[in-house]
């Protein structure tokens, strides 16, 4: 006598929606993520930002939190769309104003 056994799993998953922007900005080859100035985040928790999760240096996340603070925005990273949403989450759940472009 033979017995077959069937294991049933549940997998949940979890429904993004994307805008027509977001589509077709995956669709280029290279994406950037900018980081937006905001009147929230301090320049020190910009920086530490920068150098924890992108690893710049010191003298290099300060020049880019100047350019975001004198220019209102600065592009911090490039790559894939998928690469660029990753950061932009991560950046996100730090507080700071990012978008992907």
């Amino acid at each position: 006598m033979k017995i077959t056994y069937f294991c049933i799993m549940s997998v949940q998953t979890q429904e993004e929606t994307y805008s027509l922007e977001e589509i077709l900005a995956a669709a280029k080859s290279s994406n950037r993520l900018i980081l937006w100035n905001d009147e929230t985040n301090t320049f020190d928790h910009v920086i530490e930002c920068l150098m924890k999760h992108l690893q710049y240096t010191e003298k290099q996340a300060e020049q880019i939190a100047w350019k975001v603070h004198t220019e209102g925005k600065c592009a911090i990273l490039e790559g894939s769309f998928t690469e660029m949403e990753v950061y932009r989450k991560i950046f996100k759940s730090e507080g700071l104003t990012v978008s992907v472009e």
